[in-house]
């Protein structure tokens, strides 16, 4: 573990080879000439290029590119955000129309100066992008939208085909790394979601590297079975900036094993764990094991 004077080097298997080949810098072109934002970029996400450059993939950032929250582990812009796009889902839906996306991630800044959180705005991406894409997948991935049922419903209404929110880290480090979000209102928004609509499977993604032990990842892995979660992602937290919180660990990638290994046991129907793994990643490939799984269980 790091104290605060230490300064962990970042290891080998961490290292990624960039690659800004025409689908990469094309992709950007058309985001800018679009207006759009990508949590990819925001949040610094090492996957990029290879989601960008290769599996011709993005996860689109709505609401605009300022964050009401300042959790000390994200990168996102933190302030007073100024912007309420209403014409943002029909540029997004055109854009997963030029990308001819097969998944799309719909993601946003936390909106806490919104009375409903955004969630109007993230119903009607959900549609513009059905409506232009009906072969298309949808994932949203929301804050907790202050917790308001009424919120929650009004995307949930929208039929995506995934609902992640992210649980970010276990419940004894929850107060150091989110603002506002709690532990438990994370859980309970994961369980409404899945009550509201019983066959669109959930999700929820854990950062590992801040100082949690096994048996805390573990009890996290348990709260979110019991609030009927089915799919899981573990990854490294690298730190963005010298402002944000220090990394205590670096896990090695035999460590992430074991623990999809132990996530699978727990009854997942889909575990995603690794070094560079983020929410994110490869969803694609998570919304079909969904999928699978809700066909063997009919």
């Amino acid at each position: 573990m790091a104290t605060k004077e230490d300064h962990i080097r970042k290891p080998d298997w961490l290292k990624i080879k960039l690659n800004t080949n025409e689908n990469y810098t094309g992709l950007k072109k058309m985001m800018r000439e679009n207006n759009l934002h990508t949590v990819c970029e925001e949040a610094k996400c090492p996957n990029i290029h290879e989601c960008w450059a290769v599996r011709r993939t993005a996860t689109f950032m709505i609401l605009g590119a300022v964050c009401t929250r300042a959790c000390r582990f994200c990168a996102v812009k933190t302030g007073l955000p100024t912007e309420l796009d209403l014409q943002e889902p029909e540029r997004v839906a055109d854009s997963v129309q030029l990308m001819n996306l097969k998944h799309a991630v719909i993601t946003a800044v936390a909106r806490d100066d919104l009375k409903d959180g955004g969630a109007q705005v993230f119903a009607e991406t959900v549609r513009a992008v059905r409506r232009k894409n009906p072969f298309t997948t949808i994932e949203v991935l929301p804050s907790d939208m202050g917790g308001v049922e009424e919120n929650l419903k009004m995307l949930m209404d929208a039929r995506p085909d995934i609902l992640n929110h992210n649980i970010e880290t276990v419940r004894n480090l929850t107060k150091r790394v989110r603002a506002r979000a709690t532990y438990d209102r994370s859980l309970e928004f994961l369980r409404r979601a899945k009550e509201m609509q019983p066959d669109i499977p959930t999700k929820s993604s854990l950062m590992v590297g801040l100082g949690e032990t096994k048996e805390e990842i573990i009890e996290t892995m348990d709260d979110l079975r019991a609030n009927n979660v089915d799919i899981m992602t573990i990854g490294q937290y690298l730190q963005p900036s010298k402002k944000h919180l220090k990394v205590q660990k670096y896990y090695h990638p035999d460590e992430f094993e074991e623990l999809k290994n132990i996530a699978l046991t727990k009854g997942f129907s889909h575990v995603e764990a690794g070094p560079l793994v983020r929410s994110s990643y490869h969803a694609d490939e998570q919304v079909n094991a969904a999928s699978k799984a809700r066909q063997e269980k009919a």
